[in-house]
């Protein structure tokens, strides 16, 4: 396959999967605020939700923040899994986790799953397989089929008002006693202290993500245990970590501002069409508010909830 497609190809839920279409997830309006295929050197998805670009370079970004987030939560995941043997990742992206999770769990099947498979390895673990579609719509998989189902990183790819359906989702296709795990971070407002330029940018962002339906408010972060105990798991768990961003933070800390720096920019075109203003214009503010990090030693929230399907399920 390609590094990427230009545009996703629509298909029956269940094309992806052994079992029939599963249900959709309330809330999203398929081609609403769409992006552009292309604009400027970027290649973005087609009638979705998703903020980021689906190409090379966003590939190289997810790589990199893959190690950064491993190296911030000391691990690939909190939540006390023992021996899985069969585990999902939801939002794979390159598939980096998943397939460190392969080679951690060798007797285990694990699926990454998402709208594109955006790295071809000619090596992937031998007990790694993709599949392809949109949790929005529904995951295509058997109700109870996985010990562990893992998600991460998508406030800029799920609408609001999809986030309960799709922890839902989540919690339908795992096994009674298994266990979902998700990790989150925020918008910038959320950032402390957040510094003029930082809440500069945020609100010039802040109209394209809403125009997706995106979180724009923190409620996310702040609900992700709540969607667990909603979707019937229990002994759940919420963690908190405020990792610094910038060189005041040290080798971690200048990392997750490269990170944030190279997101950021990565959404500078499509920013700078809905404000009106350059691109140029953008990046600057993007570099203002990096210098920021550093002079008010400014904290990045994470969260990571997990919970457990109840053995009776």
């Amino acid at each position: 396959m390609p590094w990427w497609f230009f545009r996703r190809r629509r298909a029956p839920a269940a094309a992806a999967g052994p079992t029939g279409a599963a249900p959709s997830v309330p809330g999203r309006q398929p081609g609403e605020g769409a992006l552009p295929r292309l604009q400027g050197n970027r290649r973005y998805l087609q009638e979705q939700p998703y903020l980021l670009p689906k190409d090379l370079g966003e590939v190289n970004r997810l790589d990199f923040q893959h190690y950064v987030l491993r190296s911030l939560l000391r691990g690939n995941y909190l939540a006390p899994i023992g021996q899985p043997r069969r585990i999902l990742d939801v939002g794979c992206g390159t598939g980096q986790w998943a397939f460190e999770l392969a080679q951690q769990f060798p007797q285990a099947e694990v699926i990454g799953f998402d709208l594109e498979q955006v790295k071809v390895t000619s090596t992937p673990p031998a007990n790694f397989r993709f599949v392809q579609g949109d949790a929005l719509q529904g995951l295509p998989f058997e109700s109870g089929s996985f010990d562990f189902v893992h998600q991460r990183l998508l406030i800029l790819a799920v609408p609001l008002p999809s986030w309960p359906g799709l922890v839902q989702e989540l919690a339908r296709v795992t096994a009674p006693g298994g266990w979902v795990e998700l990790v989150e971070t925020s918008t910038m407002q959320d950032f402390t202290p957040a510094g003029p330029a930082t809440r500069a940018f945020y609100q010039l962002g802040r109209p394209l993500a809403a125009l997706r339906g995106l979180d724009v408010e923190g409620v996310v972060l702040r609900s992700l245990e709540r969607y667990l105990v909603e979707a019937g798991l229990i002994n759940t768990q919420r963690q908190l970590v405020e990792a610094p961003v910038g060189d005041w933070g040290g080798r971690l800390g200048s990392l997750l501002a490269l990170d944030l720096r190279e997101a950021s920019k990565a959404v500078s075109g499509p920013i700078a069409s809905i404000a009106h203003v350059s691109e140029q214009e953008v990046l600057d503010l993007i570099e203002r508010a990096s210098q920021e990090w550093n002079a008010l030693q400014t904290r990045c929230p994470f969260v990571v909830a997990y919970g457990q399907k109840p053995a009776s399920s």
